[in-house]
C-alpha cells in the first residue's frame, strides 16, 4: 500500500502486506487531438502489475491477520484478480485457491487461465456464474475438510477492505500532482468490473481534496463499463465508497473519514456503459481500434476484456480538461506455461482452453 494512507488514517489502521512497487508513474501521451496522461498501474508490480496488487496488498493483509493460510479467488476463467492471486499469494506465505466459471474466449483470458492452472491452486470448477454462490460454500468445505484455515474473496475483491488499496492510489496521485508531474485531471477515466478501484478512487480522490490535496477539486470520476448493469450500477460504487470512508473512520475513531457525504459522491461519479459491447470478455471495434492507437503512441498493449474498451472511453475524452487513464491490466512478463501446465484441470476448463486457442489464432490472423 502507498504511504499515503497510512500517513492519514496512522501505521497501525490497516493489516497489510507489500506486494507492489509504488508510486506507479505517469505518463503524457500526445495524440492528433490533445494530450492523455496515463496512470501506469500495469507497472505495479513485475511478477504481475494492475489493479488488482493494490486490491491484494489490503485483502492479504487481512486474511493472514485472521489466521487464513490459503486465500480463495473467485471470478471467470480469464479473472486478472485469479491471476494476481495464485502470483502473489504465495509470496507472503499464503496458497492460493481459485472458485472459477466460464467467459467468452479471448487471447488474455486464456493466457490467465493457463497461468493459472500452471499454479496448481486448490480449484473450484463451476459451469456458470449463477453457481458461485454455491462455488464458494463448496471451496469453504473443501478447506474445513483438509483442516485448512481460508479467506474467501469475492469476485474482484470488491470490499470495503479491497477499496482501500484504491484510496491510497487516489492519494498517491494527489501527490504527483501537487509534485508538478502532471496537471490536476478533470477526469480519471478507468475501467469498472466488480467496482472495488473505482469505489476506492472516487472516495479517494475526494478525501484528497478535503484535506487540500491534488488541486483545488476532486477529479471526476469515469468509470467506462466492462461488465454490465446491475454489478456496475452507479448506486452500488457509490455505496462501496460511502462503506469505506465508515471503515476507515471506525478503524481510526477519526469521524472525519466518514464526513464525505453520498450526494458529493455521487456527483463526482459517471458511469459509461457505451463502450461495454455485446458484454463482458466480447471485444469491440472501439476497444480493437485503442489497442492500435496505444500500441502506436504509447507503446504498451492493452487487452479486449478489460483495459482496451476504457481505453476507448479516454480517447474519446481528449480535448476536454487534462483526462487521466488508469491503466489497470498487467503489462507484466506472464510466467512461460506449457500444455503439461494445465493436463490436470477439469475437462471442461481443458475444452474452454481449446476453443480459446482457436480464437487467439483467429485474433492473430486478423492482425496480419
Amino acid at each position: 500500500m502507498n504511504r499515503a494512507l497510512l500517513a492519514l488514517a496512522g501505521p497501525d489502521a490497516f493489516d497489510w502486506v507489500e506486494l507492489g512497487e509504488l508510486p506507479t508513474p505517469v505518463e503524457r501521451v500526445a495524440l492528433a487531438r490533445g494530450e492523455l496522461w496515463i496512470k501506469r498501474d500495469d507497472l505495479s508490480s513485475p511478477v504481475y502489475g494492475g489493479n488488482k496488487v493494490r486490491t491484494l496488498e489490503t485483502l492479504f493483509g487481512a486474511a493472514k491477520a485472521q489466521g487464513a493460510t490459503r486465500i480463495y479467488a473467485t471470478g471467470a476463467f480469464g479473472s486478472n484478480h485469479a491471476a494476481a492471486t495464485v502470483l502473489h499469494a504465495p509470496r507472503v506465505g499464503l496458497a492460493p485457491g481459485v472458485v472459477l466459471f466460464p467467459q467468452p474466449a479471448s487471447s488474455a483470458a486464456l493466457e490467465n487461465l493457463q497461468v493459472i492452472l500452471r499454479s496448481r491452486p486448490a480449484l473450484v470448477s463451476l459451469p456458470h456464474w449463477s453457481f458461485l454462490p454455491l462455488g464458494m460454500a463448496w471451496a469453504r468445505r473443501q478447506a474445513a475438510r483438509e483442516g485448512v484455515r481460508a479467506a474467501l474473496m469475492v469476485p474482484g475483491g470488491a470490499t470495503e477492505v479491497g477499496a482501500l488499496g484504491y484510496v491510497s492510489a487516489a492519494l498517491e496521485l494527489a501527490a504527483q500532482v501537487d509534485a508538478g508531474l502532471l496537471p490536476p485531471p478533470a477526469a480519471i477515466v478507468v475501467g469498472v468490473g466488480s467496482t472495488c478501484t473505482s469505489a476506492g478512487l472516487l472516495y479517494g480522490v475526494h478525501l484528497a481534496a478535503a484535506r487540500g490535496l491534488g488541486g483545488p477539486r476532486p477529479p471526476r470520476i469515469v468509470s467506462a463499463r466492462v461488465t454490465p448493469w446491475p454489478v456496475t450500477s452507479a448506486y452500488r460504487i457509490v455505496d462501496l465508497a460511502v462503506r469505506t470512508g465508515r471503515a476507515i473512520a471506525a478503524r481510526t475513531g477519526d469521524a472525519s473519514f466518514a464526513a464525505l457525504e453520498r450526494g458529493a459522491l455521487a456527483a463526482g461519479l459517471e458511469v459509461d456503459g457505451r463502450y461495454l459491447g455485446g458484454g463482458y470478455g466480447e471485444a469491440t471495434p472501439e476497444g480493437r481500434a485503442a489497442i492500435r492507437t496505444f500500441a502506436e503512441h504509447a507503446g504498451f498493449a492493452l487487452d479486449t476484456t478489460y483495459s482496451a474498451k476504457a481505453a476507448a472511453c479516454a480517447l474519446d475524452r481528449v480535448g476536454r480538461g487534462p483526462i487521466l487513464f488508469w491503466s489497470t491490466k498487467s503489462t507484466a512478463p506472464l510466467p512461460v506455461v506449457r500444455p503439461e501446465d494445465w493436463a490436470w484441470a477439469p475437462a471442461r476448463m481443458k475444452r474452454w482452453i481449446a476453443r480459446a486457442e482457436r480464437e487467439a489464432r483467429a485474433e492473430r490472423e486478423r492482425r496480419g
